[in-house]
């Protein structure tokens, strides 16, 4: 955990916002796209919603990197660039839910966004006690864990509309295909419900001085 003033020795003052929080608020801007195109009921939409979900997903890697680079992490960054994430991970599972085909289990996905609330305010918690709260190990493989999920049953769905789009052996193929796959993103969302879960143990046993704090008053000696 560092303190949020720990950032100001590291770069020279500036009312200018960085390359990589620039890049961070672009891929919310991308994940309320996405979001809309999962949402209108047309293959070329879902497969153009699946090319701005690999573009969103692999800024969260880039502006981690131009940040570190250039030693411009800023406290902003720090607490934004997980937010949005949370934010990339909620537009496309919601969105799925909605999707019948897909059989997305929809209470896996208030388990996952469950989680992803309460280390939110643990993080709200910290930024009151002048810290940010660090990603942890697990905090990222959990990351990983519902990328590779959502891109799973991007798969998925563009399978089953490609299906649709083509003709001919094509359409066989992708018919037959989907009927293989069809129980994939129930099983996925489940097994990244249960370690997105584990990761919540993780950060609030590891912060768990700082919530006991924030809920207990001052000892009077």
């Amino acid at each position: 955990t560092r303190y949020i003033g720990d950032w100001s020795s590291d770069v020279c003052s500036s009312d200018l916002m960085t390359l990589a929080n620039k890049i961070t608020l672009m891929r919310a801007a991308l994940s309320i796209v996405m979001f809309l195109f999962i949402l209108l009921p047309y293959g070329w939409a879902r497969i153009t919603a699946t090319l701005i979900f690999i573009l969103a997903a692999s800024t969260d890697w880039v502006d981690g990197k131009i940040a570190r680079q250039t030693n411009t992490i800023t406290p902003f960054g720090a607490i934004v660039d997980p937010f949005v994430d949370k934010i990339l991970v909620a537009a496309a599972f919601f969105a799925f839910v909605g999707i019948k085909e897909l059989d997305v289990p929809i209470w896996a996905v208030f388990f996952i966004l469950l989680r992803e609330l309460m280390i939110s305010t643990l993080r709200v918690i910290a930024a009151l006690e002048g810290k940010v709260m660090a990603a942890e190990r697990w905090g990222k493989f959990k990351t990983v864990i519902q990328m590779t999920a959502i891109g799973t049953i991007f798969f998925v769905l563009d399978v089953y509309h490609l299906s649709h789009l083509v003709s001919g052996s094509a359409q066989e193929f992708f018919q037959i295909t989907f009927l293989t796959l069809q129980k994939v993103p129930y099983a996925i969302t489940a097994i990244a419900a249960v370690i997105t879960w584990i990761s919540a143990v993780s950060y609030l046993k590891n912060n768990w001085d700082l919530l006991k704090k924030s809920w207990s008053l001052p000892v009077c000696k």
